[in-house]
């Protein structure tokens, strides 16, 4: 992927201040901004719902594990750390 360089950036802004205009550039700015910000919070969020729920089904996963052990007349594993 090639890098952008100063020249090719001051390109853009300056086709950016052509097609919106210097006034509406700050204000277009800002709510890329929110947006970029309100996606990062649902993805922290979503984040935060799953991880109970897969906690949860790993505590199943280790649960039936020790069962078929039980079940099968092996000794349990061991939890030691």
């Amino acid at each position: 992927m090639a890098g952008l360089g100063w020249q090719e950036l001051l390109l853009i802004l300056g086709i950016l201040v052509l097609l919106f205009g210097a006034t509406r550039l700050p204000k277009l700015a800002r709510s890329m901004g929110q947006s970029v910000r309100g996606f990062k919070k649902g993805m922290e969020e979503d984040a935060e719902e799953e991880s109970p729920e897969i906690d949860e089904a790993s505590a199943e996963t280790d649960e039936e594990k020790g069962d078929a052990v039980l079940a099968s007349g092996e000794a349990p594993p061991s939890t030691s750390s």
